[in-house]
């Protein structure tokens, strides 16, 4: 039995392309896996691929027991993506991924021109660790276990992540959704 995305995308979710694109990719991610970190120059050879026939929507799955800055990394990509700057954040995140720890998390946030009182208030008041809480909560719901783990138009995909193998199989979705 494969899984199926149980939180449908919305404009609320952090996406890339167009919300009603011919093939949704979903990734429930890590700032600090290894393997989301492999993974991010395939999807953006993708989106260059498709074009507006695929959109991408990253959620947050912080893995907190083996990830120490994982949250934290997730807390500021969603502060950044409420001031518009949650690509540009997730991309850093990623760039970074291997130091992360306070000070590179502070000196991304200063990079990007992101309102320092906002973080401090967002921090306080818990709204940044209730919206990765929502995405975590989201995915366990969706059967999602580790990542990055991908939903192909709310199918989990549990195939390899290269991007020949993801190609075969969005031109397939592309040509079955068309019928």
């Amino acid at each position: 039995m494969m899984s199926k995305l149980t939180i449908p995308v919305t404009k609320h979710d952090h996406l890339q392309g167009n919300l009603h694109a011919g093939c949704s990719l979903v990734e429930y991610g890590d700032y600090e896996c290894p393997s989301c970190g492999e993974v991010q120059p395939i999807i953006g050879k993708l989106q260059a691929h498709f074009g507006n026939q695929m959109s991408f929507v990253f959620r947050n799955f912080p893995l907190r027991e083996i990830h120490p800055w994982a949250e934290a990394a997730a807390e500021v990509a969603e502060l950044a993506g409420s001031q518009g700057k949650f690509w540009e954040m997730h991309d850093l995140l990623f760039a970074n991924q291997n130091n992360l720890s306070e000070s590179t998390l502070q000196s991304l946030v200063d990079q990007l021109g992101l309102s320092e009182v906002k973080m401090q208030q967002a921090r306080s008041n818990g709204t940044l660790k209730s919206i990765v809480e929502g995405d975590f909560a989201g995915g366990i719901r969706s059967g999602v276990n580790g990542t990055p783990t991908f939903f192909l138009n709310g199918d989990r995909y549990d195939g390899p992540v290269d991007f020949e193998s993801f190609v075969a199989l969005i031109d397939q979705v592309l040509i079955s959704d068309g019928d």
